[in-house]
């Protein structure tokens, strides 16, 4: 009897991912306005990735269930900060917002380490992520020229998560790799006893 293929999740939590950086980048460099922003923030970037993300737990993927679970989270975030400053009932200042990302940034940074571990395109993308987190966080906090540069980057950034995404599409889609992945950039360990015996 044959098995069932099942969907791969990360297909819609990477779009989401992508998509709504992409918009708040255009927003940040005067294109757009943020209510296309706050609209996927809750929407695409929030609750879709947040489904994507228990959908990673059913399959055993950690690294995708807190990934994809927390930056659904993220978005939703600062979704409603954009609404509470927007309708009066708080409002954020630059200092707020940025210890909001600081807190984002230590988080990615944990996230950083592990996708070094899993292929080349997952790492390219979370160091994109977190070098425009540290710019963001030093654009709060004093220098607001970085922002323009942060948005360039996370642009890149969006466009790598998609690069992953087509990849996932595009191999089951043509029965082939398309869009390689590349190697990790840490390597497995060697076992102890694997070790032990090409030293003998």
């Amino acid at each position: 009897m044959s098995q069932v293929q099942q969907g791969n999740p990360a297909v819609v939590g990477l779009a989401g991912f992508g998509l709504t950086t992409l918009m708040l980048q255009f927003h940040n460099l005067g294109l757009c306005g943020v209510g296309p922003v706050l609209a996927l923030g809750l929407a695409f970037g929030g609750v879709a990735q947040l489904i994507a993300g228990y959908q990673e737990f059913k399959c055993n993927n950690n690294f995708g269930y807190s990934a994809f679970v927390s930056y659904g989270a993220f978005w939703i975030a600062l979704s409603i900060i954009f609404l509470l400053n927007h309708y009066g009932v708080y409002k954020a200042d630059t200092k707020d917002v940025g210890f909001f990302l600081v807190a984002w940034t230590l988080y990615t940074a944990i996230m950083w380490v592990a996708a070094m571990r899993i292929h080349a395109a997952m790492a390219i993308t979370f160091t994109l992520l977190l070098i425009g987190f540290v710019l963001l966080d030093l654009a709060h906090f004093g220098f607001p020229a970085l922002t323009k540069l942060a948005a360039y980057d996370l642009i890149l950034c969006a466009l790598a998560a998609w690069y992953m995404m087509a990849s996932i599409i595009y191999t089951q889609v043509f029965g082939q790799t398309i869009l390689p992945l590349g190697k990790p950039w840490i390597n497995p360990p060697v076992p102890a006893v694997q070790a032990a015996a090409s030293s003998a």
